[in-house]
């Protein structure tokens, strides 16, 4: 998932962005903006899951949903060529160790919750059997191809994790040949994408390859600056048309990789432009933005969260009240959830430690 993020105040009109350390100082502040996008993600998450355990694959509008996993790929790969280039030389060790670390730990999260998941409560929210993932076929499918199947038992918990890890790492081991050919980047996306065509022409499929070669897109637009991408975003009359032309195109052709890429900017692109345009005052844009701070353990949090809820409504009559009951359940959780973390942190210095450690 995309880590914190801040942007430096400066004299200059360009403002440039970088990680978050451990220490804060006064002479920076978050990119707000940023923040809501993540968070904004992260509710919209909520609702994307929520429609799966309590309405079901029967729903007719998935396809009005499909940008949500791509654009959190595509921001982790933003705010590695927009923040960390910004904080690291290209060549600097540290650079690639970050990433490298990074990209390893979301890969031993994601191992982690589905260990729990399998071995733990084996049966799923909805009754249903969980697939064992420890075979042949499935390691593959969760891996490798990322076709994961999209009815009855899932297959595995936190699939986003697995694209996420592997653009933090693909990144990492092109630090050094980005030192000595700025187009490294470029042509890795070319080669991609020329990967996803060839697929294509002999009718197969690789989701994980769509998703990484997102990210990558996502590299390459970090390189613009961030007083670029705010020029654009004041044209909201352009991205409403754009955005509209999008939804009818998806309506006619359903979600081809073209459509999916232009879908996860727009979508992206009005999302930040509502956080730009937002005073931040109200309850819900701070929510959004606070969540936007803890995108991973949001993102993970709001699936235990409406694991609890469908269980705890499952018998009941799935009347309009039971809906919105849990829908709005589901929402105030998770965001309570990242409160209350963000208060244990500044409480305890334990805690502190301990959230670093498994999500910085």
């Amino acid at each position: 998932m995309p880590y914190e993020t801040e942007y430096q105040v400066t004299r200059t009109p360009a403002p440039r962005l970088y990680v978050q350390e451990a220490a804060s100082s006064s002479k920076v502040q978050r990119n707000r903006a940023l923040d809501f996008t993540k968070g904004a993600l992260v509710l919209i998450m909520v609702l994307y899951h929520w429609i799966n355990y309590f309405i079901g694959p029967q729903w007719e509008y998935y396809e009005y949903l499909r940008f949500l996993t791509p654009s959190f790929i595509f921001i982790t790969g933003f705010i590695i060529s927009n923040v960390y280039l910004s904080k690291y030389a290209s060549g600097d060790p540290r650079l690639s160790k970050r990433l490298f670390t990074r990209g390893v730990k979301l890969m031993a999260i994601f191992l982690f919750l589905n260990a729990a998941r399998t071995f733990v409560a084996p049966v799923s929210s909805n009754g249903a059997l969980v697939p064992d993932p420890l075979t042949a076929r499935n390691i593959f499918t969760v891996f490798v191809s990322g076709n994961l199947p999209v009815s009855g038992g899932k297959l595995v918990a936190f699939p986003i994790l697995v694209p996420i890890s592997y653009v933090l790492t693909i990144s990492a081991a092109l630090m050094l040949p980005y030192k000595l050919c700025r187009y490294t980047f470029h042509i890795l996306c070319v080669l991609l994408l020329f990967l996803i065509v060839v697929l294509g022409l002999i009718g197969a499929r690789s989701y994980n390859l769509e998703l990484v070669t997102i990210g990558m897109l996502g590299v390459l637009t970090g390189f613009t600056p961030l007083a670029t991408i705010d020029r654009f975003a004041r044209h909201p009359y352009t991205l409403a048309v754009g955005y509209l032309a999008y939804a009818l195109a998806i309506t006619i052709w359903n979600v081809p990789f073209p459509l999916l890429v232009i879908g996860v900017i727009l979508s992206l692109m009005v999302i930040y432009l509502v956080g730009a345009k937002s005073s931040g005052s109200g309850r819900i844009t701070r929510g959004a933005i606070l969540l936007g701070k803890y995108s991973l353990f949001g993102y993970i949090s709001q699936i235990a969260i409406l694991q609890i809820l469908s269980g705890t409504f499952r018998h009941m009559n799935p009347g309009v009240a039971i809906l919105a009951i849990s829908l709005f359940a589901a929402f105030a959780l998770t965001i309570l959830s990242v409160e209350v973390v963000d208060c244990a942190r500044t409480r305890r210095a334990s805690i502190d430690r301990l959230y670093k450690a498994v999500f910085a």
